[in-house]
């Protein structure tokens, strides 16, 4: 049994889409991030970095102590050598998965996440931030237009690079971006989203999902924040 810390947000949604599409038995453990479970004691010996995902393999495979993984990207390889799914076995196949998930570790997610900050959160309207944020954003999406134009995913079968990038491009209305301006990534996004266990995947802790007051928005970012801000969480 697999336990999941979780909150229904872009690298969140990475987790429960994998585990969901592994078929493998999870318990999930809900945080309130803007209650700030994610900075409680408890949670820290898990992450100390005080961000969620997290996971406690109670069974992993070396057949040791229960293992704890943190960080998104780490979490899916994890899963997908215990799974035996959604990583080539192959050198060149796995290190081309495992690019694109490391690009999207270090450029769509955090680009995306700074873009929807000042778009959505920040307390005030810094233009260079949005138009540096956004710029940055649309390059991105013009490289994965790019990748996809001659591939069907991302790393050429369905792969945990999909898995990870999918939730980040979920975000594009909140983003202040069209799909119409990327064919490819329209495409892919539509096929993706037709994937009935990455539906089921992206309704665990629906219900779990509590509006963004100006307490919360405190607690997540460290300052006030307009209180008609709206859209999606970033974390």
């Amino acid at each position: 049994m697999i336990e999941l810390y979780y909150a229904p947000t872009p690298n969140g949604w990475k987790i429960s889409i994998m585990l969901e599409e592994c078929g493998l038995a999870y318990e999930l453990h809900p945080m309130q991030l803007g209650r700030g479970d994610q900075h409680q004691p408890e949670f820290l010996k898990l992450n100390p970095n005080g961000r969620m995902p997290a996971i406690v393999d109670r069974d992993p495979v070396d057949g040791g102590a229960p293992l704890t993984v943190f960080e998104s990207g780490a979490i899916l390889l994890y899963l997908a050598e215990k799974s035996g799914l959604f990583m080539p076995r192959d050198l060149r196949g796995r290190l081309n998965v495992t690019q694109w998930l490391m690009w999207q570790m270090g450029g769509l997610g955090p680009m995306l996440g700074q873009n929807g900050h000042f778009l959505l959160y920040a307390p005030e309207k810094i233009a260079y931030a949005i138009d540096r944020y956004m710029r940055e954003a649309k390059r991105l999406y013009g490289v994965l237009d790019t990748q996809l134009a001659a591939r069907e995913y991302i790393a050429g079968d369905y792969s945990i690079a999909d898995i990870a990038c999918f939730p980040w491009i979920m975000t594009h209305k909140a983003q202040g971006l069209t799909l119409d301006d990327y064919p490819n990534v329209k495409r892919w996004y539509a096929a993706l989203r037709a994937r009935p266990r990455l539906q089921a995947g992206l309704a665990v802790g629906k219900q779990e999902t509590q509006p963004m007051d100006q307490q919360a928005r405190k607690i997540m970012f460290g300052v006030d924040a307009p209180s008609h801000a709206q859209g999606q969480q970033q974390q």
